[in-house]
């Protein structure tokens, strides 16, 4: 399935737990039903786990899913790309898979 290129950044917060406080975290600049890309200065190592909390504009409300950076790019003045990382989701339910194929079907150019 090929992702959506969002033509409107989505925030993503981090949710930390055990406190539950909620901190900007990046934006996602593309999402599929297995991950999305966060555009990001600080990205975090691969293997890192984390809860984040995502915006899921057809279901009109924000998902929390436990996902893992798969890769990371570093800032680079020589770079014509934004620094971020590439997320797998480990736990997204199936409602919320569905919606967003349904979603990036609905909108590829």
């Amino acid at each position: 399935m090929r992702r959506r290129y969002l033509s409107c950044p989505l925030l993503v917060v981090h949710q930390s737990r055990p406190s539950d406080s909620c901190v900007f975290f990046g934006y996602a600049r593309n999402i599929s039903r297995g991950g999305l890309y966060i555009s990001t200065v600080n990205p975090r190592e691969p293997g890192s786990r984390f809860d984040l909390e995502i915006p899921i504009p057809p279901l009109g409300r924000y998902v929390t899913c436990l996902c893992e950076v798969i890769w990371k790019r570093d800032f680079s003045h020589n770079s014509p790309y934004d620094p971020g990382m590439g997320m797998r989701f480990i736990d997204l339910d199936e409602e919320t898979a569905q919606a967003i194929d349904a979603w990036v079907l609905e909108n590829e150019v």
